[in-house]
């Protein structure tokens, strides 16, 4: 059976969140590349939630996890790449709905907002939850579509 595979990254205000979050990844089965910060010293999220987000873009990665400390930078940085859906979730119910009707690609998380229990539940319902696609993926398709009508604009 193959592993999945998943990115993570933070700066230094979600660092302590994302190094509780590891174990637990690993413990569901994924083999975690984390691509920094590796201290809380002061860093810019946008060189960490650049480096997950192109992942995903690129298709190096089907799902990756961000967290800075309001999920707010992370969320801005993340949503400027193609085919990039990132979302910031602060309890189950947002991640539930950000896969099911949204198929979000990046999970958010505001570290000084969310303890790691909240935050272990908030990632296993996100990882767990499947895309419901029909009318839904119709909507994505729109969001695809100008995306692309914008991209075009700018080139």
């Amino acid at each position: 059976m193959a592993v999945d595979k998943i990115i993570i990254g933070s700066d230094h205000a979600g660092y302590r969140l994302k190094e509780a979050l590891k174990p637990f990844l690993k413990e569901m089965g994924f083999a975690v590349t984390d691509v920094g910060t590796d201290s809380d010293r002061p860093v810019d999220y946008p060189d960490f939630g650049t480096q997950v987000a192109e992942a995903i873009s690129t298709g190096i990665f089907r799902r990756g996890i961000l967290i800075c400390g309001s999920g707010v930078g992370m969320s801005i940085t993340a949503n400027r790449f193609p085919d990039v859906r990132a979302a910031l979730c602060l309890d189950e119910e947002t991640a539930r709905m950000s896969r099911l009707h949204n198929d979000t690609n990046i999970l958010v998380l505001a570290g000084r907002k969310t303890d790691a229990g909240t935050a272990r539940a908030i990632t296993q319902v996100w990882l767990s939850t499947p895309f419901e696609g029909g009318r839904h993926q119709k909507r994505l398709d729109k969001i695809r579509k100008a995306e692309l009508g914008l991209r075009s604009k700018i080139e």
